[in-house]
């Protein structure tokens, strides 16, 4: 229960500080070598699925499955299915609670061989909190949570090159009814947003081996900011630019390797000493995001994160991976390494990952997924 408690005192304490702290400067005693971009509704920066979750994280330019909706929709035309569903679950902070979760629906359905529409929704739920007053009597129960509903299109342009759109609609519940303060009462946030894409892949030899190289460029999550109080401060969602390629080799009729890398950062401004961020709008955001951090370039470069991560797959049928996310430590300190394996049984996947992260003792130690796909029709040939 204290670990619970705590966990939603950050969440009041994001809503209160929204309202009256973020145009005050540093607060005392930050450590201001530490300039943490934050966002609201971060579950959109969550891989859901245990494929790219095994894999460091890595997913705009890997081999298109239905998961393309989250990690590039211009990889949906691109798929050698006709059809298929899938379903994901996340215990997320399993170490300190056991009732939140990540959890993910998506779909697929190709028009024709240029065209495929897909649909998913992401929920997460932050698990049920006991409230007390100040004199720690029970006033009642809460249970947090976020979703997001998405649409996807994409279309080929030719054999190798495709692109890709998403719309979806964000809501943000983290307060329900409770006033965090006597001038600024709580909402949900709301959002509508998009993501655009594009995928391109080619067939080549590397050392005599039959091999694919693929590329993409996705920017997710463009949208309005979102408001959690009536006095109408708003905050950033986690618009981001993501760079990826990833190279596939047969090193026989059987064994395939892939290994594949991502470059990211978030498209928000970075924040200022004197609170000026939260007055740019979103275009202005994205734009400044490039050149706004205080420490100059050197500050810049630490913005971006890397994923890497590599798959060996025997026959179609069982698959092996494994990977590594880097963040810097001024901003977020994300660093795990990742693994996981897969399973295809004629026309059901079933795929696993864990996380173990590079510091002892951190929140997302023995983060696990887990996840099944299942196709509604027969393979296609590749192109």
């Amino acid at each position: 229960m204290q670990h619970r408690i705590f966990i939603f005192t950050i969440l009041l304490s994001y809503i209160t500080l929204n309202t009256f702290g973020q145009n005050s400067g540093n607060i005392s005693g930050q450590d201001t070598d530490r300039n943490v971009i934050g966002t609201a509704v971060p579950f959109l920066t969550i891989a859901p699925d245990p494929v790219s979750g095994a894999m460091g994280d890595v997913g705009v330019a890997t081999n298109p499955d239905l998961n393309a909706t989250f990690w590039n929709p211009a990889k949906l035309s691109q798929i050698n299915q006709n059809s298929g569903l899938g379903i994901t679950f996340t215990p997320w902070l399993k170490k300190y609670v056991d009732d939140m979760s990540l959890s993910y629906l998506s779909g697929f359905k190709k028009i024709d061989d240029e065209q495929a529409f897909g649909v998913a929704l992401t929920y997460f739920n932050l698990g049920d909190i006991e409230l007390t007053n100040g004199a720690g009597q029970p006033i009642g129960s809460f249970t947090p949570r976020e979703f997001s509903i998405a649409a996807s299109y994409s279309r080929k342009l030719s054999d190798n090159l495709s692109l890709g759109v998403t719309g979806k609609y964000i809501l943000s519940n983290l307060s329900g009814n409770i006033t965090t303060s006597p001038v600024s009462d709580p909402k949900p946030g709301t959002s509508i947003a998009a993501d655009i894409g594009v995928y391109y892949r080619t067939q080549l030899t590397v050392l005599n081996k039959q091999s694919q190289i693929s590329y993409g460029a996705t920017i997710t999550n463009i949208g309005s900011k979102i408001s959690y109080n009536s006095a109408d401060e708003e905050d950033f969602i986690p618009t981001t630019l993501r760079l990826g390629t990833a190279l596939s080799s047969f090193l026989d009729p059987y064994n395939k390797i892939t290994i594949a890398l991502d470059v990211s950062k978030l498209m928000v401004p970075t924040p200022q000493p004197d609170g000026s961020h939260r007055d740019k709008g979103l275009l202005d955001g994205i734009f400044s995001s490039f050149g706004d951090a205080p420490g100059g370039f050197n500050e810049e470069l630490q913005e971006i994160m890397f994923s890497i991560g590599a798959e060996y797959e025997y026959n179609e049928k069982f698959a092996l991976r494994t990977g590594y996310f880097y963040e810097h430590e001024n901003k977020g300190n994300r660093k795990y390494f990742t693994a996981g394996l897969g399973f295809k049984l004629e026309k059901i996947e079933l795929n696993f990952s864990y996380l173990v992260p590079q510091l002892q003792e951190h929140p997302l130690a023995e983060t696990l997924r887990f996840g099944a796909i299942i196709n509604f029709s027969k393979k296609k040939e590749d192109n």
